[in-house]
């Protein structure tokens, strides 16, 4: 499925709409994508708001899902789960003594959005950035809250390319807020299991920790589309040396876009981890930062790999041209034989065929009378013809010519 982004509804504004103080809408960007892109993915998109816009201003795409509110309530003891119906039931959410993680799967009820925000104290451009898809990662801090904004990746169900889904973070002193565009591709659901049935110390744990292990998940997202990934590099190796064609290089093409995507998408959760563990907010703890630590390795590692990748599908290229040009030069090589063989033998078909008369002198071509000179001649043509085929047999110019062993 393709990521939700926001289109304008026009190119440009007249200046007496902004005079008016109308309302001007972000725009997303799309990326530049050519005939070798058979899914529709965009390199480079980005959304941003037009001059004059009003700090805050929301756009909801309008094929954006509905906004559904998930509250998953829990101490070390107990648990509830409930679908808020209302906004205004969020006002729980802040209540000391329980860990409240409030799911908002969906951004396409601005109305819900907004009375939520309003009802949990958010600040607008919290909310402008949350709604406003793609953002960079980034992590903001406000005042008693955490605003972290990550890129969660998953292969797309066709087997072929990545999808990418922005997931924000509202991080409070005993709360979680969550915010998902693609909530039927969640992939949170190990985290929950761990809440139900107590595994592990995520019970016993404030909002910091539940933040830490959603925040593992969408880093540990990358591996299987990596594992992916380097399957279909090692068999794009193996077509490149053995049978390269036309077709080969648009899928190098392709991956190379893949994993610059990749690369976008991680290499600045990088700085986000890093600012959750080297800032001094109350609100993370020292023994949370420890557990951060390990997801930046993990992001570290990703990046290490996605680099890897990158270089090897930089090289594939030369390799595909190298192999392309030896096929040429086999091409070469074959016409150069076979030219190489008919060259004296069109030479001598051509002295005998200048038309002189044996009759009026002795050295007119007197073999044009013999009784064998024309099986003469032919045998002369074979014998020098496959002289020469024994030599260039014996070079090895006949190693690389079969093609059905390919």
């Amino acid at each position: 499925m393709s990521r939700r982004r926001h289109n304008s509804d026009t190119d440009a504004l007249s200046r007496s709409q902004l005079r008016s103080g109308q309302v001007i809408e972000p725009r997303t960007i799309h990326g530049l994508h050519g005939p070798l892109d058979d899914d529709d993915d965009e390199l480079f998109d980005f959304t941003y708001s037009l001059p004059g816009a009003l700090p805050g201003t929301l756009r909801i795409s309008a094929d954006a899902l509905p906004t559904e509110l998930v509250l998953i309530s829990y101490n070390p003891e107990t648990v509830n789960s409930a679908t808020i119906d209302h906004p205004e039931e969020c006002r729980s959410v802040g209540n000391a003594g329980n860990v409240n993680w409030l799911d908002a799967r969906g951004l396409g009820t601005e109305t819900t959005l907004l009375q939520m925000s309003q009802t949990l104290g958010f600040h607008p451009l919290m909310l402008e950035d949350i709604v406003n898809v793609p953002h960079r990662p980034k992590v903001d801090f406000y005042d008693g809250k955490v605003l972290i904004i990550m890129q969660m990746v998953r292969p797309k169900p066709t087997g072929s390319g990545v999808a990418s889904e922005q997931v924000s973070f509202v991080l409070g002193q005993d709360f979680l807020v969550t915010f998902q565009e693609e909530p039927e591709w969640d992939s949170f659901d190990p985290v929950r299991d761990r809440i139900r049935r107590g595994t592990g110390v995520i019970r016993r744990q404030r909002a910091d920790y539940l933040a830490y292990a959603l925040l593992d998940t969408i880093v540990d997202s990358f591996f299987p589309v990596l594992e992916a990934l380097g399957e279909t590099l090692e068999d794009l190796e193996d077509e490149v040396v053995e049978n390269p064609s036309r077709a080969t290089i648009e899928k190098i093409h392709r991956m190379r876009r893949g994993l610059m995507k990749l690369r976008r998408y991680i290499w600045p959760q990088r700085s986000v981890i890093n600012g959750l563990i080297r800032d001094s907010d109350e609100i993370i703890s020292q023994e949370v930062r420890v557990y951060l630590q390990d997801v930046y390795d993990h992001i570290v590692q990703v990046v290490d790999i996605i680099e890897s990748y990158r270089e090897i599908a930089a090289s594939l290229m030369d390799v595909y041209l190298s192999s392309i040009n030896n096929r040429m030069n086999e091409v070469m090589k074959l016409l150069t034989v076979i030219s190489s063989i008919f060259i004296p033998l069109t030479f001598i078909a051509g002295v005998y065929g200048m038309n002189f008369d044996p009759s009026t002198s002795p050295f007119n071509m007197p073999e044009l009378e013999w009784y064998w000179g024309y099986l003469i001649c032919l045998g002369v043509m074979a014998a020098i013809a496959a002289l020469q085929i024994y030599c260039f047999w014996k070079r090895g110019w006949f190693d690389n010519f079969s093609i059905t062993k390919r």
